[in-house]
């Protein structure tokens, strides 16, 4: 590898640092040729993915080139911005990626671009590298690409025959607030590539039905990622936009970005000292619940409440909220109901519901389950637990046993939407 590719790298990879979107999981595309390299079935890795059953996956996670005809407030390679500038040749690219495997030091790629020219040219060479990866160099390890908004169709298609999951980013949750940071930007150049990569995936689905070995397209789905902090939404708007999203089958997820100050000179943007953090993992928490435990968006965020809380979980939240519905019987209890009981996930649900057909479920057991006893014991009944419920604590006084110590002033800097003017 020659000084002027090491320089390209360290550059690229630096630009791509601020995209979240980049979990590496929902597929597996095994080695089943002799002169094939890579296998995604179980390095120095850039960037760090868990696979869909645990696995940690290294990426070369890096940009073909920082160069950008748009001027968005919110990123750092906008076109008015002085900073390092590099372009690598798809060759370039794909052998560096090739390089890294045979390494050990990856067992995949991310890889994403600043627009140059213009949406298609830009696409046009990000489907060559994982068109060549796959056919030239026979690679088999995990490939995410990121289409780039305002591509047409055409190439969004030949993307999805090559990559593992595609995805596109919404970036700022409504149109209108959008057009204020990226005015070259709409949300209509967004959707159209997410509706070609449903569209091409369905079709491919439809196909493997008739024939096994029909090709695959983007078989991990694809996802997309929204800026927290950078305009003024609510969580409640957020939410939305990903409960929206989510209806979409072949959305498999929406990543939240805290908002990080680049471009402090930019007096659109909000004066933030750090990224809303705490916001941030919220967000995750709650869309964790859209997707599996059954919640709706108005029953996390509402009118009177549009933003989550950021001293406890959204879970706990409603919860508190809501001691009508609890204590909940965890011996006759539908799985519904137990998903609504903070310190109760999914598999302890599920376990609870198998496991009490046998025998009578103490604490012991539910510990063995991984319920958090300390959280889920004031909204439960069992035969181990003579606890205070929260029925008898109120609200108030089960908040204060679960936050033992006093909480810290929340730090105005994760939630100041103080806008310069």
């Amino acid at each position: 590898m020659n000084e002027q590719v090491i320089q390209k790298l360290k550059i690229l990879t630096e630009s791509a640092k601020y995209d979240v979107s980049c979990a590496s999981s929902g597929t597996v595309r095994r080695n089943s040729r002799k002169d094939g390299l890579g296998n995604t079935v179980g390095g120095w890795g850039i960037c760090h993915s868990f696979s869909e059953d645990g696995r940690c996956i290294s990426l070369l996670k890096i940009m073909l080139t920082n160069y950008c005809i748009y001027d968005c407030a919110y990123c750092i390679n906008r076109v008015s911005n002085d900073i390092p500038r590099a372009t690598l040749s798809v060759s370039e690219l794909v052998d560096l990626t090739i390089e890294f495997y045979r390494r050990n030091y990856i067992e995949g790629l991310f890889l994403s671009s600043g627009v140059v020219r213009n949406p298609d040219y830009t696409m046009e060479r990000l489907v060559r590298v994982a068109k060549d990866l796959r056919e030239v160099h026979r690679f088999n390890g995990y490939i995410h690409l990121k289409s780039i908004p305002g591509a047409s169709e055409e190439l969004v298609r030949q993307a999805g025959r090559y990559a593992d999951r595609l995805s596109v980013n919404l970036e700022i949750p409504t149109e209108k607030n959008l057009k204020l940071l990226a005015p070259e930007k709409d949300h209509q150049s967004v959707y159209k590539p997410m509706l070609y990569i449903q569209q091409g995936a369905l079709e491919s689905a439809e196909e493997r039905k008739k024939h096994r070995h029909a090709p695959r397209f983007a078989p991990a789905g694809q996802s997309t990622q929204m800026i927290v902090g950078a305009t003024s939404e609510t969580d409640r708007d957020i939410l939305n936009v990903s409960s929206a999203l989510y209806q979409r089958p072949t959305m498999k997820r929406v990543y939240y970005s805290g908002y990080i100050s680049v471009n402090t000179y930019d007096k659109r943007l909000p004066a933030l000292k750090q990224p809303p953090l705490v916001r941030e993992n919220r967000l995750y928490q709650a869309d964790w619940l859209l997707r599996f435990y059954q919640f709706r968006v108005d029953e996390l965020v509402d009118d009177a409440s549009p933003d989550l809380d950021l001293e406890v979980d959204p879970k706990l939240a409603w919860a508190l909220r809501h001691p009508e519905f609890f204590p909940v019987n965890i011996l006759t209890a539908d799985y519904e109901a137990l998903l609504r009981v903070p310190g109760i996930g999914v598999r302890s649900a599920r376990l609870i519901v198998l496991s009490r057909r046998f025998s009578r479920i103490g604490l012991y057991d539910l510990k063995r389950m991984g319920a958090v006893v300390k959280k889920a014991r004031y909204f439960i009944t069992c035969h181990e637990l003579p606890d205070k419920t929260i029925l008898d604590l109120g609200p108030a006084g089960v908040r204060k046993l679960l936050l033992p110590r006093p909480v810290r002033k929340t730090d105005d800097r994760q939630l100041s939407f103080d806008f310069q003017d």
